[in-house]
């Protein structure tokens, strides 16, 4: 079937509504706040976002089949079209947001990544401030899920969506239908953003900052109404809070459900989340302990809240910060880019290579060893006692190679550019994993806004790479030779 411009154009129209809603009610919250002066540039460019999703939708007929070429293209499509879409009340507001700016927050945003440019956060008003983080909102969930929700019933046009959007290694615990699928994604999703927001009421914050850290913290972006991010509140206690929410948004979606409703394949019985678990807290402590060990905190207590709140932060991709990493030890730092690197699991709202495709490099590994040994025996990689098919095996270790010359590549192209060593690097990875803070001029108490213009768009390819996991982009380039 050859593509059909018209029903991706359609069906992206879809997810531009999506958009123009929580415009307009990031413009309710500027109108409430004393109607600042993000008012005007958010309804200007609600009322723009909207005519453009209506006007596909007015001349391109509705369709009941989707191939999987098109289905491809709508889902990335979605992706690239919401992050310029995103660009508009930045840039109408003005102040930081120059073109490549505006483009890189909001990709930053829709990409869950966290990276900002912005030198002063707290100058940006109400308004704007929530329509920041409602990119993140939006992108942690996948704009695709918020537009099946509201597309009609169309049949395996909404299945061909949903498998394009949800990675492959993610849907081994999705046994569901695809409308219970986008159900079971909402609902954790939307509740989890509703407790975390009284929790952190009730921990001291306002109902505004509240909302926000708990949008960015479910989505596992970063995204802070603070300059200081978490570090302005000083607060164990919400530190503890938003560390429960971004360990929980880190694990995949289908084992929270099958843990409330009472399943056998539940967090518990997952060797993936056990893993996951323990890399944590291995993390936390050896961190903590270089931290003691050099005397940068004053007791081995100080030394773990840090910790441990840095490696949740990072090995979710969330990015919030308590302390300035930068002034940590050279081993605490490079357990922090393990953490950037391996990322959390599949299905959750996370980047990253995933734990799930690391405990499958390993066990690879080990019957590799054990081939040697006997090389009469057959071994079988499993997981959770589930035989692994050699298709899933193969396609585990491309894209571990792919991902590791993603960041190879970039990092080239960042010391290129003029960056140094440790800031290309960490910032390739940073994007690359959607975690958002990196090393050097790029850490957690610092920005992206010096970086040159072409460093700044190569950090928000590489954003998109890492969201749509390489060869959902990539994909794209090579459209007219599929079959």
């Amino acid at each position: 079937m050859d593509l059909r411009f018209g029903v991706v154009i359609r069906y992206i129209g879809f997810v531009q509504l999506v958009l123009a809603a929580f415009m307009l009610l990031s413009a309710g919250i500027a109108y409430v706040s004393d109607m600042d002066t993000s008012y005007s540039p958010l309804v200007m460019s609600s009322l723009l976002t909207l005519l453009l999703g209506c006007f596909p939708l007015i001349f391109v007929p509705p369709t009941n089949n989707i191939s999987q070429k098109e289905g491809y293209c709508i889902v990335v499509g979605a992706w690239v079209v919401s992050s310029i879409v995103g660009m508009f009340p930045y840039l109408m507001w003005g102040g930081e947001f120059s073109v490549i700016n505006a483009w890189f927050e909001s990709v930053s945003g829709f990409t869950t990544t966290g990276a900002s440019i912005l030198n002063d956060i707290e100058a940006l008003p109400r308004g704007l401030l929530f329509w920041r983080n409602s990119t993140c909102w939006i992108g942690g969930v996948g704009v695709i899920m918020f537009a099946l929700v509201i597309l009609p019933s169309i049949g395996r046009s909404k299945m061909m969506l949903s498998n394009v959007e949800i990675s492959s290694l993610a849907k081994d615990n999705f046994n569901y239908r695809t409308q219970t699928i986008v159900r079971i994604i909402l609902s954790i999703f939307v509740g989890l953003t509703i407790i975390t927001t009284f929790a952190l009421k009730l921990g001291g914050m306002c109902w505004f900052d509240a909302v926000c850290h708990a949008m960015s913290a479910t989505a596992t972006c970063g995204f802070s109404t603070k300059n200081a991010s978490i570090a302005f509140f000083n607060s164990p206690l919400l530190e503890a809070m938003l560390m429960t929410t971004m360990v929980i948004s880190g694990i995949h979606y289908g084992l929270i459900y099958a843990t409330f409703t009472n399943k056998p394949n539940n967090i518990f019985r997952s060797e993936v989340t056990r893993f996951y678990f323990g890399v944590i807290i291995i993390s936390a402590v050896l961190v903590a302990l270089s931290l003691w060990s050099a005397d940068i905190y004053p007791n081995i207590f100080e030394s773990l809240r840090y910790a441990l709140f840095h490696v949740v932060s990072l090995i979710t991709t969330t990015g919030f910060a308590t302390a300035d990493c930068n002034t940590w030890t050279s081993f605490a730092i490079l357990i922090l880019i393990f953490c950037s690197l391996v990322c959390a699991c599949a299905g959750s709202t996370s980047g990253g290579l995933k734990i799930d495709r690391l405990l499958l490099a390993i066990k690879m590994m080990r019957n590799r060893l054990r081939r040697q040994q006997h090389p009469a025996a057959i071994f079988r990689t499993k997981i959770d006692g589930i035989p692994q098919d050699k298709d899933m095996l193969n396609t585990v270790m491309v894209y571990t190679v792919a991902f590791m010359m993603m960041i190879l590549l970039g990092t080239f192209v960042n010391t290129l550019l003029g960056a140094d060593m440790m800031t290309g690097f960490s910032s390739a990875v940073a994007c690359s994993s959607n975690v958002g803070p990196g090393f050097g001029d790029v850490g957690v108490m610092d920005n992206y806004s010096a970086l040159p213009v072409l460093m700044k768009a190569n950090l928000t390819f590489l954003m998109l790479l890492g969201r749509l996991e390489i060869f959902g982009l990539i994909q794209l380039f090579f459209i007219r030779w599929w079959r």
